[in-house]
C-alpha cells in the first residue's frame, strides 16, 4: 500500500456507510480512490473489474458473480460492468445490510447513468477529485510558491512517489485521459483530440466559445461539444455557471471553463518552471483555475452541496466566484498578484451596492500570504478558502 495522505472525504464515506446500502465513489484516474477504500473499508473484499477475468466473470454470469461477492465487496471501476446493476439493487433491497457494497468509477456518465436507472434511492455518491489544500498543509506536502503548487498539481502520487509533475502528466495524458476517450466514445482523430484537449488550456478561466474551438480544431460545433462532454464525464475540465438576477439587464450567460487541476492545465500549455508561469500572458486566468478549482475540490471533499457560481456583465463588471445562500451573498475577487491597491476593491463594492438589500461578504483571494481585512473586504491568501 502506498504511503497514505488523509483525505477529507474519508469522515463523510464512513458516516454514509452505516445509513445507505450502497457507497459510490466517482473521480478522476488516480485521484486516490482505491488507496482510499482499501483503507477506509479494509475487512471488505476488493474486486478490480478492470481485470479481464473479474469483467468477464460478472459480464457473463452476474449471479454466479455476486453469489461469490455477496457483501462487504468493494467493486472497482464498476462501470464496465453494466449488467450489475440491477442485481445490486435486488440483493440489497432483500438484505437491508447498510454499506453492503462500495462501488468507484473514473467514468462519470457510465457511473451515474447506471445508478439513476437502477439504484435511485439506494446509493450515496460522492467524488474524490485531486488533492485541495486543506489537505496538502496537513500532510505538509503544499510548496509555500503559488507557482511551484499550480504546476505540481494535486495527485497524490506527485507527493508520495516522488514523480516530477513533467513525467507524472505526460503519462497521465497517454495511459489515463486518451484511455478513457477512447473508452467513452470512438475518435478516430486522436491527434485532433490532443489539439483541442491543449486549445482547451489555453482556454482555461475564460468564457466558453465551442464554435471558436471548433473552428481551430477543423471539427463540427456538435463534436467540440461531444468532446468536451467526454472531458467533463472524466473530471478533466468542469464548466463554472453565470449567476443570473435582475441586477442588470443584459448579463454574460456564457459558461467559463476550468480544468479540476492545474498541474495538467500548466504541462498542456507547456510550463515546466515557476518562474514560467510568472511570466506567463495566463498567468492571471492559470491562478483563477488554481482557486475555484480548490474551492470546487472542497466542496466536494467536505460534502458541503454548494453551488458556485460567476457574475459578469456586458459592461466588463465581473465577479470571479459568488455563492449564494438565503438573503446572502459570498463574493470573490481572485488575483494573481501579491501587492494590494484600492482597484482590486472595485468590482467587489459595485456588486455589494447593486446587491442590496442583500448582504454582501466581500472576499479578495490573492497570491500573496498574509490574511487580512481592507476596506470592509476580508483578504485571503491563495491556500485558503472559507
Amino acid at each position: 500500500m502506498e504511503e497514505w495522505i488523509a483525505r477529507t472525504l474519508t469522515m463523510e464515506v464512513g458516516k454514509l456507510a452505516q445509513q445507505f446500502p450502497i457507497i459510490a465513489i466517482t473521480g478522476p484516474r488516480q485521484s486516490g480512490k482505491t488507496t482510499l477504500l482499501k483503507i477506509l473499508f479494509s475487512e471488505y473484499t476488493y474486486v478490480s473489474l478492470e481485470n479481464p477475468d473479474n469483467r468477464a466473470f460478472a459480464a457473463e454470469d452476474p449471479n454466479g458473480f455476486l453469489r461469490l461477492y455477496k457483501g462487504k465487496v468493494i467493486l472497482d471501476e464498476v462501470q464496465h460492468v453494466p449488467e450489475l446493476f440491477s442485481y445490486l439493487q435486488t440483493i440489497v433491497d432483500d438484505s437491508g445490510m447498510m454499506g453492503q457494497y462500495i462501488l468507484s468509477g473514473s467514468q462519470n456518465f457510465h457511473l451515474m447513468k447506471h445508478i439513476t436507472q437502477s439504484l435511485a434511492g439506494r446509493v450515496a455518491l460522492f467524488r474524490l477529485l485531486p488533492l485541495d489544500t486543506e489537505e496538502m498543509v496537513e500532510a505538509n506536502i503544499l510548496s509555500d510558491n503559488y507557482a511551484q503548487a499550480c504546476i505540481s498539481g494535486g495527485y497524490p502520487a506527485i507527493y508520495h512517489r516522488g514523480i516530477s509533475p513533467t513525467n507524472f502528466y505526460t503519462n497521465y495524458v497517454q495511459t489515463y485521459v486518451e484511455k478513457d476517450v477512447t473508452q467513452l466514445i470512438n475518435i478516430r482523430d486522436m491527434n485532433g483530440f490532443r489539439t483541442f484537449l491543449r486549445l482547451c488550456a489555453t482556454r482555461a478561466g475564460q468564457l466558453l466559445n465551442l464554435n471558436a474551438l471548433a473552428n481551430e480544431c477543423n471539427i463540427s460545433q456538435p463534436t467540440a461539444k461531444a468532446w468536451l462532454s467526454i472531458l467533463e464525464s472524466s473530471y478533466i475540465v468542469f464548466l463554472l455557471y453565470p449567476y443570473h438576477e435582475n441586477f442588470s439587464k443584459r448579463l454574460v450567460k456564457t459558461p467559463k471553463l476550468f480544468f479540476y487541476d492545474t498541474g495538467l492545465l500548466t504541462h498542456l500549455l507547456e510550463i515546466r518552471e515557476p518562474e514560467e508561469l510568472l511570466l506567463n500572458r495566463l498567468k492571471g486566468n492559470i491562478f483563477e483555475n488554481f482557486v475555484v478549482a480548490n474551492f470546487q475540490k472542497i466542496n466536494e471533499h467536505r460534502y458541503r452541496h454548494l453551488h458556485y457560481y460567476f457574475w459578469q456583465d456586458h459592461n466588463g463588471l465581473e465577479i470571479d466566484l459568488l455563492l449564494k445562500s438565503a438573503q446572502e451573498f459570498d463574493i470573490y475577487e481572485i488575483k494573481s498578484t501579491q501587492t494590494l491597491s484600492s482597484e482590486l476593491f472595485k468590482n467587489l463594492k459595485h456588486f455589494s451596492t447593486i446587491a442590496s438589500p442583500h448582504i454582501v461578504n466581500q472576499h479578495l483571494v490573492y497570491a500573496g500570504d498574509q490574511e487580512l481585512e481592507r476596506s470592509g473586504t476580508r483578504v485571503l491568501p491563495w491556500y485558503k478558502v472559507i
